[in-house]
């Protein structure tokens, strides 16, 4: 049985009682910025986040909003920079198939990492030569690496490792790009 609301009269021309089930719903579409020099930025980034792509760059030292699953997913690079701020830094990594991000140490930084898709395993320990701490990782899996460990992870799936990696403070300069992880290696030497 199929019911419809009764819709009472108005008196008011602008002012009636119409169901707003029919309305599209956008991303932002009732919250507008009040300043017009907002307002071209504000759209801009709509837009992305309509299309699902966006300019994978530093946007370092902004208020800045993202998708982090679809911005993981769509990097193709070792690494790149997404935002560096004073006290933390986000970077974005995609491992290919059989790689590893290899095996590092941070002394005065603790690194969050995050899988967005794929699979691996990460290895971790006080020395370099005895990572006594080895878990299975796959989408979803968040790893906490205390400053001072070593650490490895890699990629056992058949398709890229994407994830995200938060460092606090921050271990890369601001706007860091690595194409490959052999452009990272050389950058670091």
């Amino acid at each position: 049985m199929y019911y419809t609301p009764y819709v009472y009269p108005s008196q008011h021309l602008y002012y009636n009682n119409t169901p707003l089930y029919n309305v599209p719903r956008y991303p932002g579409y009732w919250t507008m910025p009040n300043a017009t020099e907002d307002t071209q930025r504000f759209y801009h980034l709509q837009q992305q986040n309509w299309n699902n792509k966006l300019k994978l760059k530093d946007y370092g030292k902004e208020p800045f909003v993202v998708n982090i699953n679809e911005a993981s997913k769509q990097n193709k690079t070792f690494r790149t920079a997404l935002w560096t701020g004073n006290h933390l830094q986000v970077t974005l990594m995609s491992i290919d198939v059989g790689e590893d991000i290899g095996l590092e140490i941070h002394p005065n930084v603790d690194q969050f990492l995050r899988i967005e898709q794929g699979q691996g395993i990460v290895q971790m320990g006080k020395r370099k030569e005895h990572l006594n701490f080895k878990r299975k990782v796959k989408d979803d899996s968040a790893i906490m690496i205390p400053a001072g460990t070593w650490h490895n992870v890699t990629n056992t799936g058949n398709i890229p490792l994407k994830l995200y990696s938060i460092y606090a403070p921050p271990n890369h300069p601001f706007g860091t790009v690595h194409a490959t992880k052999a452009d990272a290696m050389m950058m670091e030497d």
